[in-house]
C-alpha cells in the first residue's frame, strides 16, 4: 500500500548542503497555487512527453519546458532549443510566478540577480527517478540552478564534482527548494525512484521545476 503524505506547518529551514548549495525547506509553499496553475498552463501549450536518450532509451520522467529556451533530448543528444520539437513553435512563456520564486530563492541562497531563461518541468510518477548527472550544457555556468519540488516527497541525491564522489541523500517534500551554484554548480545530482502515494494538492505524482540561465 502506498504512502499517504500530508504537509504540516513548520518554521522555514535553511540548510547548507555544501559550499554554494542550500536547501530551503517549504520556501515555495506561499506560491503553491500560482506554481501549480503555471504548470497546468505550460502543459496545455506544450504537453508532457517522455523524451528519448541518445542511446534510444526513454527518460523515465515526463518533461516539458517554458521560457526562451527548452532542454531537449533525442538521438542527436542533449541541448537547448528555442522551439518545441513537437509543435515547431516556441516554448510557452515562463509564468511570472516561476520567475519571481526563482529570483527570491536564489537571493535567499546568496545568489542575487538571478533571472532564468529556461525552466525544465519534470513530472514523476511512481517508479520514475533520475540517474546521477550534472547540468553543464548551459552557456552561463556562473548562474545558479534553482530546483523546486511539488507533490509527493522524493529522495534527492547530491554528490560531488566527480561521479564517484560520495552522495548525500536528502528527503525533499512539497514546497522545498534547492539552490546550487558557485563551487557547487557542477556537482552531480539525481533522485531515487518515486514511491507511490497521494498528495492532497497534487495527487499521485511529483513535479520538479528546474530553473536555469541557459543562454
Amino acid at each position: 500500500m502506498g504512502q499517504r503524505f500530508f504537509d504540516f506547518a513548520e518554521p522555514p529551514e535553511r540548510r547548507s548542503l555544501a559550499a554554494g548549495a542550500v536547501l530551503l525547506r517549504g520556501f515555495a509553499l506561499p506560491h503553491e497555487g500560482e506554481l501549480l496553475a503555471g504548470i497546468e498552463a505550460v502543459a496545455a501549450a506544450s504537453p508532457f512527453r517522455h523524451m528519448p536518450t541518445r542511446g534510444g532509451r526513454r527518460i523515465a520522467a515526463e518533461m516539458t519546458n517554458c521560457g526562451a529556451l527548452g532542454w531537449v533530448s533525442d538521438r542527436a543528444g542533449y541541448r537547448y532549443t528555442p522551439l518545441d520539437p513537437e509543435s515547431g513553435g516556441p516554448w510557452p512563456a515562463m509564468p511570472a510566478a516561476f520567475l519571481r520564486l526563482a529570483g527570491e530563492a536564489a537571493r535567499a541562497a546568496g545568489f542575487s540577480g538571478f533571472r532564468p531563461d529556461a525552466c525544465l518541468v519534470n513530472r514523476y510518477h511512481p517508479g520514475a527517478g533520475m540517474a546521477l548527472h550534472r547540468d553543464d550544457s548551459e552557456a552561463d555556468l556562473a548562474a545558479p540552478i534553482v530546483s523546486v519540488s511539488l507533490g509527493l516527497p522524493i529522495v534527492f541525491l547530491f554528490g560531488g564534482l566527480e561521479r564517484s564522489d560520495p552522495v548525500e541523500r536528502v528527503r525533499l517534500a512539497h514546497g522545498d527548494v534547492v539552490v546550487w551554484g558557485g563551487q557547487a554548480r557542477l556537482r552531480y545530482h539525481g533522485v531515487l525512484p518515486l514511491r507511490a502515494g497521494h498528495h492532497p494538492a497534487v495527487g499521485s505524482c511529483r513535479y520538479n521545476l528546474t530553473l536555469r540561465r541557459a543562454g
